[in-house]
Parts: C-alpha cells; sequence; structure tokens
C-alpha cells in the first residue's frame, strides 16, 4: 500500500500539483487521506526522500526538492 501513495505523490509532483519548495502532506494528513496506518504514510514518505524527490526539514514538514 505503501507503494501505491508514493507513486500517486510522486504523480501529483510530475503533474505541478505539488510545485518544487511546496509542502507536500504529512503523515497525519496521508493518513486520512488515503485511510492507511501512520507508519504505511512514514514508509510512503521515507521511499520519496530515498528518491530524492522530496527532503525533509526537522520541525517544518516534507517539501517537493528543488527541480534538477
Amino acid at each position: 500500500m505503501w507503494r501505491q501513495v508514493a507513486e500517486i505523490i510522486s504523480k501529483r509532483i510530475a503533474d505541478g500539483t505539488y510545485p518544487p519548495g511546496t509542502r507536500v502532506p504529512g503523515i497525519v494528513e496521508l493518513s486520512a487521506e488515503f485511510g492507511i496506518a501512520a507508519s504505511t504514510a512514514q514508509k510512503a514518505l521515507a521511499h520519496l526522500r530515498g528518491t530524492g524527490e522530496v527532503r525533509t526539514e526537522l520541525g517544518l514538514g516534507t517539501f517537493v526538492a528543488d527541480a534538477k
């Protein structure tokens, strides 16, 4: 399930729904939107961090990485 959520967020980044530098939904928002556990949302965001699509700023949230 986390892969599906990560893919949806990735598509939203690609189509401009979440432009570079903007905040993406956090764990609580993703859990509510998709009806998933917090740990599943966390895995999805961790995957996107690993691919370089998003970056996390401690205490601020997760943001779309700047275009390369």
